[in-house]
């Protein structure tokens, strides 16, 4: 099964609208999300069966047993994350707790101990295709072990040998969610937008994705915005040797499109024209690498 994962450098750029294109068009039968902080693929899969929910324990956290706490204020005087609150006892928030073990090395008392806790929970649907998902937790930040783990959810209920093709809707940045992403990819797709910021955070992936050692290619959404950015982008690729394989014009049938939960490839539309284009040169490009 080939891993075609859709990135972009910043978020805004339409990475989730061309990969709720492209898993139509490829009619493709493993699908995962891992942008797990702001999850919204499954607004474009229509995803009629019952999901499959399981909690998802991050880094343990400090916990004070009151029995034991003898309120010193050991704990509250060296935690630097101001994690712990003063009482009779103590009491840990754990949303600004970070694991470290410091308040455990400085109680005389042994009064804290660190449990499991849960940092946001996955989801799966199972019915004409395996979609694998997730939501991070508010202040958690284990964005990139959850992402791992979304994956390894889609890998686990599908087969290899019938399942040609997994498209993989990853999150923005260059962050530990986009590094877990690229774990096991084959091919990245890069969605890039046509101004300052834009070309800037397309460099930064593409530097990341480089030190993975994977296949790539750059497409430019809403390229007539700035057309003069746009054939920045299209010269930086072919100075240096990235494949470039099309323009998505800005569309408002688009954002109607978005709107309506349907993906661009639902309407008969400029933006879904230009993306079918954009796909065929992708699968051309992932097919060959794995080729070679």
């Amino acid at each position: 099964m080939q891993q075609l994962l859709i990135l972009s450098g910043k978020g805004g750029t339409g990475k989730t609208t061309v990969a709720g294109a492209f898993i139509k068009l490829s009619g493709a039968k493993a699908v995962a999300d891992c942008d797990v902080e702001a999850p919204n693929l499954h607004l474009l899969m229509k995803c009629n069966e019952p999901p499959m929910y399981h909690a998802y324990f991050g880094m343990p956290k400090a916990v004070i047993d009151p029995e034991k706490c003898i309120s010193c204020g050991a704990c509250y005087d060296h935690c630097r994350f101001d994690a712990i609150a003063k009482g009779d006892p103590y009491i840990v928030h754990s949303y600004h707790c970070e694991g470290c073990g410091v308040c455990d090395i400085v109680c005389s008392v042994h009064a804290v101990s660190f449990q499991p806790a849960a940092a946001g929970r996955l989801c799966l649907f199972l019915g004409n295709r395996v979609f694998s998902t997730a939501q991070l937790d508010i202040g958690n930040g284990t964005s990139g072990k959850l992402v791992t783990e979304v994956k390894k959810q889609m890998v686990t209920h599908v087969d290899d040998d019938i399942i040609p093709l997994a498209i993989i809707d990853g999150s923005p940045g260059i962050g530990c969610p986009v590094i877990a992403s690229l774990s096991g990819a084959d091919m990245v797709l890069i969605v890039a937008e046509p101004s300052v910021s834009g070309i800037s955070d397309m460099k930064r992936i593409i530097q990341t994705t480089k030190l993975f050692h994977r296949p790539m290619a750059v497409c430019i959404n809403k390229y007539d915005m700035n057309k003069e950015k746009s054939k920045e982008i299209e010269i930086f690729c072919r100075l240096n040797y990235i494949s470039f394989v099309g323009r998505i014009p800005y569309d408002t049938e688009a954002v109607i499109a978005a709107n309506s939960g349907l993906s661009i490839i639902d309407m008969d539309c400029p933006s879904g024209r230009a993306v079918q284009l954009i796909f065929k040169e992708t699968i051309k490009l992932l097919f060959a690498a794995d080729l070679t």
